[in-house]
C-alpha cells in the first residue's frame, strides 16, 4: 500500500534515485537562482542580456537600497502585514471554534455542515471574481484593507475548518467527559482541554494560512487599486520604472517579498512538522 523505503529498494533504484533528487532540485531552483542573481546586477547586464554569467556590475547594496528609498516597497509590506496577521488570527480563530463544535458535538446536521466547508474548498476562486467585487463595493469594503481581510478571513475558514475538525475528531473523548464531570462549562472544555491539545495542528494551520494569504496576488489585484492598501506581490509591479524596465529592482523586491513566509516557516518549523505528523503513528 506505501511506497518501498529508499534504504530498502534495489541497488539500480537507489542509484536513480540518488542522482534525479540533486538533478530535480537544481532544476526547480533555477527561477530562484535567476532571480537571485537578477536583484544584485546593474542595469548594464539586464540591457545585454546577461541573465546567467557573472554580473559584470555588483548592485547588490544599490539595488536593495533603492527599492526602500525610491519606491513605495515598505509601505507595500506594512500593508500586507495588516492584512496576513490579521486574516491569519481571524481565519485560525473561527475555525478552532468551528472545528470544535463539527468534532465534539454529535448532531443531526453535523456531516452536512462539514461537507459545507470541505465543498467551498473545491469551488474556482476565478468565479467568484465578480460576485466578490459587487460585494465589496456594496458594503463599502472595495480598495480597503478591512475588506481584503474579511475576505480571507471567510475563503481560508472552509480548509482550516476541515483541519481543525479532523485533529479534534481524534482527540480522546474520555478527557472531555472528564472536564465535564468536574463541572467544566464548554468553554472551558475548548480552552483548557481541547485548545492546548491541538496546539501543534495550531501552529501547522496558521504557517499554512499566512504564506496562503501573503502570497495571494490575485485578490490583491481584483479587490485593490490604490497604494494606500496594496499588498506587496501585487505592488511589486510599481517597482518597475515608467519607460525603462528595472527588472532588479524588480527582483530585489520580490527577494524581500518572500522573507517573511521563509522566516515564520523556520521559526515555527517544528511545530508545523508535529502538526502534520500528528497521529501518523501509534504508540
Amino acid at each position: 500500500m506505501f511506497p518501498t523505503p529508499i534504504q530498502q529498494a534495489a541497488r539500480p533504484t537507489q542509484w536513480l534515485y540518488r542522482i534525479a533528487l540533486p538533478v530535480a532540485l537544481v532544476i526547480w531552483l533555477l527561477p530562484l537562482i535567476a532571480v537571485a542573481l537578477t536583484s544584485i546586477r546593474g542595469p548594464a547586464d539586464i540591457l545585454a542580456a546577461n541573465y546567467w554569467g557573472v554580473p559584470t556590475q555588483w548592485h547588490a547594496a544599490v539595488n536593495y537600497a533603492s527599492i526602500f528609498h525610491d519606491t513605495p516597497l515598505a509601505r507595500y509590506l506594512v500593508n500586507s502585514a495588516l492584512i496576513a496577521i490579521p486574516a491569519t488570527a481571524g481565519a485560525v480563530a473561527l475555525s478552532c471554534l468551528s472545528g470544535f463544535a463539527l468534532g465534539v458535538y454529535r448532531f443531526r446536521w453535523n456531516l452536512p455542515v462539514f461537507f459545507l466547508f470541505v465543498g467551498g474548498n473545491f469551488v474556482p476562486f476565478q468565479i467568484l471574481m465578480v460576485p466578490v467585487r459587487a460585494l465589496s463595493l456594496r458594503l463599502g469594503l472595495y480598495d480597503s484593507v478591512l475588506g481584503l481581510v474579511l475576505f480571507h478571513v471567510a475563503f481560508q475558514s472552509g480548509f482550516c475548518t476541515f483541519f481543525m475538525r479532523n485533529f479534534i475528531l481524534e482527540l480522546p473523548r474520555e478527557l472531555i467527559e472528564a472536564a465535564r464531570m468536574d463541572g467544566a462549562t464548554e468553554f472551558d472544555v475548548f480552552r483548557k482541554v481541547v485548545l492546548p491539545l491541538v496546539q501543534p495542528a495550531v501552529a501547522a494551520v496558521s504557517v499554512l494560512v499566512f504564506t496562503f494569504v501573503w502570497n495571494d496576488y490575485f485578490w490583491a489585484t481584483v479587490l485593490i487599486e490604490g497604494d494606500h492598501a496594496m499588498p506587496v506581490t501585487a505592488g511589486l509591479k510599481a517597482l518597475n520604472g515608467q519607460w525603462v524596465a528595472q527588472w532588479q529592482l524588480v527582483a530585489a523586491g520580490s527577494i524581500v517579498a518572500a522573507l517573511p513566509p521563509v522566516f515564520i516557516f523556520f521559526l515555527k518549523q517544528k511545530h508545523f512538522i508535529a502538526g502534520l505528523t500528528m497521529g501518523a503513528t501509534k504508540g
